[in-house]
């Protein structure tokens, strides 16, 4: 099985617990413990609250659409608001991993879950999240308003992930 993580800007949490889901998709009848892998783990390398969308390529991108969203050699973004960089440049955070054998795949989550209390292996603390992102081969933007990005990707041949837009500045209505 794959590494598994759980990013927080907590810096001694010494088990996990198993909570109850609060996504109305979601059973309410057994509490979980949330993984993520490696390549999740770089959509969470922000502060929590900070509202943010990622895309990569895959196996279907065309070329067209990844000349036209990177401008490196990167084919990870993530793209975060300009109201959000110092939050950004200023949090720590910190980075548990588990030991896997209590985890298992849900479906209806799209993460790595264990009904069991756990316990970290390892705890790794990044002190500067751009140059993470960076060492990582990230191409990072800083936008004013993250939906006109997020319409377009949506109609390219990438792959989008939105977190916590719920957050984000409201689309920008055409003059």
């Amino acid at each position: 099985m794959q590494r598994l993580f759980h990013v927080s800007e907590e810096s001694s949490i010494v088990k996990f617990i198993p909570r109850i889901p609060y996504r109305d998709d979601m059973a309410k009848s057994k509490g979980l413990v949330w993984a993520l892998t490696e390549l999740q783990l770089l959509k969470f390398l922000t502060p929590r609250d900070c509202p943010r969308i990622t895309y990569r390529t895959t196996e279907t991108s065309t070329q067209e659409d990844i000349e036209r969203f990177f401008s490196s050699s990167s084919r990870y973004c993530i793209a975060i608001e300009h109201g959000w960089y110092e939050r950004m440049a200023s949090t720590t955070l910190y980075s548990y991993e588990f030991d896997t054998s209590h985890f298992y795949f849900d479906d209806k989550a799209g993460f790595y879950v264990s009904e069991e209390t756990e316990t970290p292996i390892a705890v790794t603390k990044y002190d500067d999240l751009f140059e993470e992102l960076i060492k990582r081969d990230i191409e990072i933007r800083i936008l004013n308003n993250l939906w006109g990005l997020v319409e377009a990707v949506k109609k390219s041949s990438l792959h989008l992930s939105l977190c916590r837009i719920k957050n984000a500045q409201p689309p920008i209505k055409n003059l």
